[in-house]
């Protein structure tokens, strides 16, 4: 198992940093999802009680990622290789999501996120073992220092550039953090700190789960920029306005998203698909690259 903790400030409060994750999924979901057989599809979305965190919001998705895998590949998987499974419990300020892919049984992805008023000083926030301690590696994100690839940059996206039209907040200097920490108490802020677990117990696929793990760190600068820079669409809406977001997203990707049917697949087929995980392991950690699991 490979473990890495995140820890990522922005200039906002743990309340607002609420409004704008949950707008951030709603949105982004519909974006990504184009219908059959790609996309996201929710099952449920209710409240629990006396689960992670205590009581909270449980989500229950399903992410189609057929349409990403080549044709040739595509035909020999069982529909079970064509879905990854995600279950999340938001007890904010606490969460924890898990991802498993009914086809690979060996594999799971573990996220436990808390949110904190702080710059992301606390040293173990989630009381590891010590063993836990040291397979986990630290990785601070700076959503204005880090490194953007110039395709991936957009001027509206920008901290050191965006102004919002509502709260007046940014642009942010290049020494932002350091100057809330000079001056507490002055400025609002929070910090998700975020702590993958990634198992994939197949022989030869270390160095790509290595690479996931690095390639998280670069999605989450990504979709934290963008949770700042859209704040003139999320700020002032309250929690009920979110959940009526949230059920309009879920009714239009029921349209979007077709019936799929559960094909058999033979033990030879399946024996060559074994021998395949590589490939598909490779795909699917591409498909899944999306603010859910990066900001959730």
């Amino acid at each position: 198992m490979l473990i890495k903790e995140y820890r990522i400030p922005m200039p906002m409060s743990v309340e607002e940093y609420r409004i704008a994750q949950l707008y951030m999924i709603q949105k982004k979901s519909r974006e990504e999802s184009c219908g059959e057989g790609s996309g996201v599809e929710i099952l449920e979305n209710k409240p629990y009680e006396d689960g992670p965190g205590g009581s909270g919001q449980y989500t229950h998705k399903v992410y189609h990622i057929g349409k990403h895998i080549p044709s040739w590949f595509c035909a020999i998987l069982p529909q079970a290789a064509l879905r990854v499974e995600e279950e999340s419990w938001n007890a904010y300020p606490y969460t924890r999501t898990r991802y498993t892919c009914p086809f690979v049984e060996k594999f799971s992805i573990d996220i436990e996120t808390y949110y904190k008023p702080d710059t992301g000083n606390q040293a173990d926030v989630f009381n590891l073992s010590s063993a836990e301690k040291r397979q986990r590696t630290v990785d601070p994100i700076d959503i204005v220092k880090d490194y953007i690839p110039p395709h991936e940059y957009l001027v509206e996206e920008d901290p050191k550039l965006y102004q919002s039209i509502k709260t007046r907040r940014g642009p942010l200097s290049e020494d932002w953090i350091e100057e809330i920490n000079h001056n507490p108490g002055q400025t609002v802020v929070m910090c998700a700190y975020k702590l993958c677990k990634v198992e994939f117990r197949y022989w030869g696929m270390q160095s790509k789960i290595e690479r996931f793990i690095h390639d998280v760190g670069k999605y989450l600068g990504s979709a934290h920029r963008q949770a700042w820079c859209w704040q003139d669409e999320w700020y002032g809406l309250t929690i009920e306005d979110i959940r009526q977001l949230e059920l309009e997203t879920q009714l239009a990707l029921a349209k979007k998203m077709a019936t799929q049917k559960t094909d058999p697949v033979c033990q030879t087929c399946s024996t060559g698909i074994r021998t395949n995980l590589s490939f598909w392991f490779q795909t699917f950690l591409k498909c899944l690259m999306i603010p859910n699991l990066i900001i959730s």
